[in-house]
């Protein structure tokens, strides 16, 4: 028995060119990481010799990169592995601190009523507008009153400084999106303001949390600019993005950079697939409003 095709299912030439679009994309989108990820496992001289023959045999697989990128320079690498745990630290720091005041001032920011809250959201916006150059100086004198420049904890500092007001930015839509009968009836029934956004808030809003959480992650992680002006004078306290930098100079095997980029790239992707469910829901619920 023949079935009847739908009027509204795609043509034949229309199935072939969709598959053929996402075959172009998923190559122009993986193609350039998978080429370096095998290059990094071949030996330099090998790289160097055949560039194209991007397959390693089994007798061909090396992974002295990623050792050199990682070890200390005391043990002939580059002292990226102290990097990335010094980006670890701060940015997992920046992830507590930033959310933990993010919630509250995006809570406020979406419920409570107050004389001038339109002024505020409007400052809290302007905030996260500015460009870090301009809040570079201001932030550095300031610092170095506080004797903490040259310092993950002045980094730290930083880093939550610019961070807080777009996560209040982002956790704020979600707060609105959420209904305000659910807050109504905890309040009715006794729970105070502390114990609602802790016990019916926050649940319901998990999602957006952990999506502005892994937004201020990647943040923290990447940023190079305030890392450079503030640590670039002692190596040993050097974040991951100015580990990487070292690694450009041309007489660093290409090889050493590919391996040490993967690496560090590495985290982000871990954190991505334990946190895929909530920064979906997160980012849906968020554009729901």
């Amino acid at each position: 028995m023949n079935r009847r095709r739908s009027p509204l299912a795609p043509s034949r030439a229309a199935s072939a060119g969709r598959a053929v679009l996402i075959a172009v994309a998923l190559i122009l989108a993986i193609g350039p990481v998978l080429y370096g990820v095998l290059l990094s496992l071949r030996p330099y001289s090998a790289v160097v010799q055949n560039p194209l023959d991007v397959i390693p045999s089994w007798e061909e697989l090396d992974f002295s990169g990623f050792t050199t990128a990682m070890l200390d320079e005391a043990d002939g690498g580059f002292g990226l592995g102290r990097f990335v745990l010094n980006s670890l630290l701060i940015a997992l720091g920046t992830v507590v601190l930033s959310v933990v005041v993010s919630i509250l001032g995006a809570y406020a920011a979406a419920r409570l009523r107050y004389r001038g809250r339109g002024a505020v959201n409007a400052i809290i916006l302007g905030v996260y507008l500015f460009p870090g150059i301009v809040l570079s100086v201001p932030l550095f004198v300031l610092l170095a009153r506080a004797g903490l420049t040259g310092s993950l904890l002045g980094l730290y500092f930083v880093y939550v400084a610019t961070t807080v007001p777009v996560a209040i930015y982002m956790m704020r839509n979600y707060f609105l999106a959420l209904p305000e009968s659910i807050e109504e009836a905890a309040i009715i029934d006794g729970a105070s303001l502390p114990r609602m956004l802790r016990s019916v808030v926050l649940p319901i809003a998990l999602p957006g949390v952990v999506a502005t959480a892994i937004y201020v992650f990647m943040i923290a992680w990447n940023e190079y600019f305030y890392a450079l002006l503030f640590l670039v004078q002692d190596r040993t306290l050097w974040t991951a993005p100015l580990g990487i930098s070292q690694l450009t100079d041309f007489n660093v095997p290409v090889t050493v950079l590919l391996a040490g980029s993967i690496a560090v790239t590495l985290p982000v992707v871990v954190l991505f697939f334990l946190a895929q469910r909530y920064l979906v829901d997160g980012l849906t619920s968020g554009a729901e409003k």
